[in-house]
């Protein structure tokens, strides 16, 4: 197997008003909270969104780990639908001291390249600075931070970007080259 090198960006926002927004996709898009965690549906999502750019980390995980997962207080799922049908997830995920980790952002193939991104990112920003609002015991929100990788998409880094997120790590390491997994086994 061949190896890569594989760059991973961290990037922060420290305020609230560094949300530079996106224009809104369209009257046919809707952002949506999932508001009753589902393991299947996330999963459907996650593996929708990142089967083509190697996102692998929680396709191992069982349903009893992935509902472990969405129950945390403060994890929230909010989704972009193209006149009912799911286009893109953020997940938010809140951390200690105010710190709300962008989990996971992206689209399903089919829906990028069509400005949904950017309006998706935008609400899912303002939905971590006003995350405690939701949960009264989750802090106020300080830090919103995400990650991002040379793998990703590759209009991931420039979204975050202008949307007004600051680069604070950079990491480059070699790794072995796996298999795209797609959106399901097999596909």
């Amino acid at each position: 197997m061949s190896t890569i090198t594989l760059t991973t960006w961290s990037l922060e926002m420290t305020s609230p008003a560094d949300l530079v927004p996106a224009a809104p996709a369209g009257p046919e898009i809707s952002v949506v909270r999932s508001e009753v965690p589902s393991p299947e549906f996330s999963r459907f999502l996650y593996a929708s969104v990142g089967g083509d750019i190697h996102w692998t980390d929680r396709l191992s995980l069982t349903r009893a780990q992935w509902v472990e997962q969405l129950g945390r207080p403060g994890v929230e799922t909010w989704v972009a639908y193209d006149r009912g049908t799911p286009a893109g997830y953020v997940e938010l995920d809140p951390q200690d001291d105010g710190v709300v980790e962008i989990m996971y952002f992206g689209l399903l193939p089919d829906f990028r390249g069509r400005r949904i991104g950017g309006h998706l990112l935008s609400v899912g920003i303002e939905r971590a600075w006003d995350l405690a609002s939701r949960w009264p015991q989750r802090e106020a929100t300080r830090r919103v931070w995400v990650h991002t990788c040379s793998q990703d998409g590759p209009s991931a880094m420039s979204n975050y970007q202008r949307r007004g997120f600051k680069v604070f790590k950079t990491e480059t390491e070699q790794k072995e080259e796996t298999p795209t997994p797609g959106p399901w086994p097999g596909a």
